[in-house]
């Protein structure tokens, strides 16, 4: 039997609750690709698994916010940093009673704070080759020494069934092969992992559309 949500055998809560609120990207694809949404609420899951007591964790590119909730559940403090203000608003309006507070930064000018748990979901396609050195090196730099940084990210094997308009955003897709070598310039130890719709596994690379990076040990 699956349990119910904390609340649902009380009929009184479920009267008194208010709907829930989607935010701009969210919304957005709830309304035209639905099944997207579960994907990334799955990534999200993981990330949440995978720094579960690390806290405090630092959200790179956090967007909307939308995920941003599973990460904090395990009561963590999360961090949520981005660059554009009007998605720092629709995060702001959505973020519920949980442990999270959001910023405006971006880390492609520099570091941010100091934690021990960092990841970022969907954000490495969309950083400028040219730049993502910077950015690497500014997220280690944002780690305490023994600090995990976690990346998410679509293979380049991928983008032959991506859409029109994601394909327009990522100009940075990587092979995991040389995915391992961006995050090993910056990190002692890197894990790859590969994902395919809400399995995380270890097969074969070039057969993963989603591709994860579990980086240890900042080199600073």
């Amino acid at each position: 039997m699956i349990d119910a949500p904390i609340g649902a055998t009380n009929p009184v809560r479920w009267q008194q609750a208010e709907p829930e609120r989607f935010g701009l990207m969210s919304g957005y694809a709830w309304r035209h690709d639905p099944r997207h949404v579960l994907f990334t609420l799955a990534r999200y899951k993981f990330v949440a698994k995978m720094l579960a007591g690390k806290g405090p964790i630092l959200e790179i590119g956090c967007a909307d916010g939308f995920g941003t909730r599973l990460v904090a559940q395990g009561g963590d403090l999360v961090v949520g940093i981005d660059a554009d203000p009007v998605m720092l608003h629709s995060a702001e309006r959505t973020r519920g009673t949980f442990r999270i507070a959001f910023r405006r930064h971006d880390l492609l000018d520099s570091p941010f704070g100091q934690f021990r748990g960092a990841f970022a979901i969907d954000v490495l396609e969309h950083i400028p080759p040219s730049r993502e050195e910077d950015f690497m090196r500014h997220a280690a730099r944002s780690l305490h020494l023994a600090g995990i940084l976690i990346l998410g990210t679509p293979s380049r094997e991928s983008q032959p069934y991506a859409s029109e308009p994601s394909r327009e955003g990522h100009v940075n897709v990587k092979t995991q092969a040389a995915l391992r070598a961006l995050c090993e310039r910056h990190f002692t130890t890197v894990f790859l992992l590969g994902m395919n719709d809400e399995v995380v596994h270890t097969g074969f690379g070039p057969m993963c559309h989603y591709l994860w990076a579990l980086c240890v040990g900042p080199r600073g």
